[in-house]
């Protein structure tokens, strides 16, 4: 078992079939996840309180964790580690010291102002409905803690090319929240799914600890915020965080805009949204990650060319793979959404809503499976501000188009929700096009 979990991967399409398979079965275990929760409370209140009480955490966890410290670490640590590894691993400790604590700060500060924050991000909720999310939302402040200690091995474990291991933490915790559904939710209603999110953070963090000591990590107590890499972590960082909260900021408007809608449509466009996820979790970001460690590298090496070179050739592979999906996806899209979620308390309208949203991701799907892979080229290249910029112009897009079409469809019905997913839709496609073209532009002048 050992062995196994220390499993080395020698090429990117290695790295990316194991991830692919990885991701495989954690979305699988997604899609029993979206079953479960949609027998047991439909697309009703207790569900839409849970989602929109999960957006503050996530929030947390997309900014600072996804967003800052995977793609401003990874650099870094590969430019420590081609020179003096003691000093290496000197530097991850002391990041994962400044990081955690940082997290700590921002959780009491949001565990402290949770009701006024809901009050914003969920206004058509009644005072006893954010009441109950406040609640909610102060448990799961916990997951991102957790997840940012587990991101930062998840970074060492990406070095090496540890992807097996990498690829078990999303399948532990969707568990997690499956066992709370299961055990949790008949004594504790949706507060037992925020305790399996909960465990599922924990364990998402515990599986790597084995495989990253193994690596090499030894941990030191270092808290010097001073550190030259600390500062160019976090330098980095700022761009990263001002673009990812845009889009974490577009989700809460969307969420927010929602839930002033009918009952029920902050679970539709979440249960469509997540559906539209899994190609692009299987093949767009199992790519992306399988190769960030070797864009990295190469522009260590400041060969730009070949990394130029494997970046056309993994984003060939990608359009190949999800053009096909897509018209498949989009040709069955009722018959995948029925299969998966009408049953239970899920009603047929709430399917056929779900379906027409699905199928208008399909519309998009090739871009938002290739974007992840852009990123990573841009982020290798120490270019953290041109994604800023692009997240923050296709947000600013993204919210202009849904007030517009909400408003256009106000006298429409259950419908209006599709609104927001068409204005989603169509900003996806402006931030590939935008990126697309700013990359070219600095592949043209290597």
């Amino acid at each position: 078992m050992a062995s196994l979990l220390n499993f080395q991967t020698r090429t990117i399409t290695q790295g990316a079939i194991i991830l692919a398979f990885s991701t495989f079965l954690s979305r699988l275990l997604g899609l029993a996840r979206e079953w479960l929760l949609a027998d047991k409370f439909g697309a009703g209140l207790e569900l839409d309180i849970y989602l929109a009480a999960f957006r503050i955490p996530d929030f947390i966890f997309n900014i600072f964790i996804v967003g800052g410290v995977i793609v401003s670490f990874l650099p870094i640590f590969s430019q420590y580690y081609e020179t003096d590894k003691e000093k290496a691993w000197h530097f991850t400790s002391n990041l994962i010291n400044v990081f955690l604590l940082f997290l700590i700060i921002v959780s009491i500060i949001l565990f402290i102002f949770a009701p006024w924050i809901l009050k914003l991000t969920a206004p058509g909720f009644s005072l006893e409905a954010q009441r109950e999310c406040v609640n909610l939302t102060r448990l799961m402040l916990l997951s991102p803690i957790f997840l940012g200690l587990s991101n930062i091995f998840s970074g060492i474990l990406n070095y090496f090319k540890k992807f097996l291991v990498f690829g078990l933490c999303p399948i532990l915790y969707n568990l997690g929240i499956i066992l709370g559904i299961l055990f949790l939710t008949p004594q504790f209603g949706v507060f037992g799914i925020s305790l399996g999110v909960v465990l599922g953070a924990f364990l998402h963090f515990l599986v790597q600890v084995p495989s990253v000591v193994n690596s090499g990590f030894r941990y030191w107590f270092s808290l010097d915020i001073k550190e030259p890499g600390i500062i160019q972590t976090f330098k980095l960082m700022l761009p990263r965080i001002l673009g990812i909260a845009s889009q974490q900021i577009n989700l809460i408007f969307i969420t927010a805009l929602a839930s002033t809608l009918n009952q029920g449509s902050i679970a539709i466009f979440n249960f469509a949204n997540n559906l539209q996820s899994l190609p692009i979790g299987i093949i767009g970001i199992s790519f992306a990650t399988a190769a960030f460690p070797a864009f990295a590298k190469l522009q260590s090496k400041e060969d730009k060319p070949e990394l130029f070179k494997k970046f056309r050739s993994i984003f060939n592979k990608i359009i190949l793979l999800i053009i096909p999906i897509s018209l498949f996806i989009f040709i069955f899209r009722g018959q995948i959404v029925n299969l998966i979620l009408q049953h239970g308390q899920f009603s047929q309208t709430s399917a056929q809503l779900t379906a027409a949203g699905l199928g208008l991701f399909c519309l998009s799907l090739w871009a938002s499976t290739t974007i992840p892979l852009m990123l990573r080229v841009f982020f290798a290249l120490k270019d953290t501000k041109t994604p800023a910029f692009i997240a923050v112009l296709t947000v600013i897009l993204n919210i202009t188009l849904s007030l517009f079409f909400i408003s256009l469809l106000k006298d429409s019905g259950d419908i209006k929700v599709l609104g927001l997913v068409l204005a989603f839709v169509l900003s996806d496609i402006f931030q590939f096009c935008l990126s697309f073209f700013f990359l070219k532009k600095k592949y043209e002048t290597v």
